[in-house]
């Protein structure tokens, strides 16, 4: 008996689902962040305005005082949906555990200088409220903002904040031999130390911006353009010399980290600003007061780490931001 098995090719009707086909055509093979971030945002029935903030729908554009004509301009650059992003956090955590392990297991901090050690548990520690502080704004921006390119990358932003929060208290514990004091002492300093009242002060006054992109220029650009490379740059390299290297290493995620994340906020930034002159000023405000007021707080820090040197390192941070701001389109 002779069996004849004949291959049927089937044709799709359309490459993609719906709402991508309308967007760009049916014979147009769609990627998975397009298919999970194009025209998914919710907008009609929503039956019922909220009730602590009943002047706007649910999801309403007008919380923000940019203009779009298009909230789909802010594609993001590394294309994260859900399944990449954990996929890629996953193997940037497997390299965390491996520095933690590797310095545990030789007991490299105890060949830290002991003052730097200190110097360590001042400016760094406290950090942990800094990250929980940009978690809970790009939370914010997640839940007011409008468009789901911008909001599932702002959700996904928030996540990493907070799980660089947990990865400066993981240090905090290993130096301390998982007592808590570092973590309890840190706590202290972040309310009380006048080096990081500004800092302090500064975070706490974005919790009640009313405008998400404001809060996003606040937070991923101004802020964090000046206290990232000043934390986990400027400061990391002088503890090099005090053989601070094993902190370099449990604090590789952190720097990986901002560099990914600021293509995503420099894409964000210059397609607001390029929609309209309206906006390229609103932004320029922002970010003007913002970035001002960053390098103004972190100066006590700096010069409390750094010593007279940490004048000029922050000017080298906050010029570095400006050049970086102006070629988004910025106007100073």
């Amino acid at each position: 008996m002779n069996i004849d098995i004949q291959g049927l090719a089937l044709e799709p009707r359309r490459q993609t689902y719906s709402h991508i086909a309308r967007r760009f055509g049916a014979d147009r093979p769609a990627s998975r962040y397009e298919e999970a971030s194009y025209d998914v945002q919710a907008t009609a029935n929503f039956h019922y305005r909220p009730l602590y903030d009943p002047e706007f729908q649910v999801f309403d554009p007008g919380r923000t005082r940019i203009v779009m004509e298009d909230w789909y301009k802010f594609r993001d650059p590394r294309q994260l949906y859900y399944g990449s992003y954990n996929m890629s956090r996953a193997a940037m955590y497997q390299g965390v555990d491996k520095n933690f392990d590797f310095v545990e297991e030789r007991a490299m901090l105890s060949s830290v200088a002991p003052a730097w050690l200190e110097k360590v548990k001042a400016y760094l520690i406290p950090m942990r409220h800094y990250e929980w502080g940009a978690n809970t704004n790009n939370q914010l921006i997640t839940d007011w903002g409008y468009g789901t390119q911008i909001t599932s990358a702002s959700a996904f932003c928030g996540a990493d904040r907070l799980g660089m929060a947990q990865i400066i208290s993981r240090i905090g514990l290993t130096i301390d031999g998982n007592t808590g004091d570092t973590l309890q002492e840190a706590r202290h300093l972040w309310l009380n130390a006048p080096y990081w009242q500004g800092v302090r002060k500064m975070i706490e006054d974005s919790f009640v911006e009313r405008d998400w992109f404001q809060t996003l220029i606040a937070q991923d650009l101004a802020m964090d353009g000046v206290m990232h490379p000043l934390i986990f740059g400027r400061f990391d390299a002088e503890g090099q010399k005090h053989n601070g290297v094993p902190l370099s290493m449990l604090c590789g995620f952190m720097s990986e980290w901002y560099v990914d994340n600021a293509r995503w906020v420099d894409a964000v930034v210059k397609a607001a600003i390029a929609e309209s002159n309206a906006n390229a000023q609103l932004v320029s405000a922002w970010f003007a007061a913002w970035a001002g007021r960053a390098a103004e707080a972190a100066r006590p820090l700096a010069e409390h780490v750094l010593g007279p040197a940490g004048k000029s390192a922050v000017e080298e941070a906050a010029d570095k931001l400006a050049t970086r701001a102006a070629a988004l389109g910025i106007k100073a």
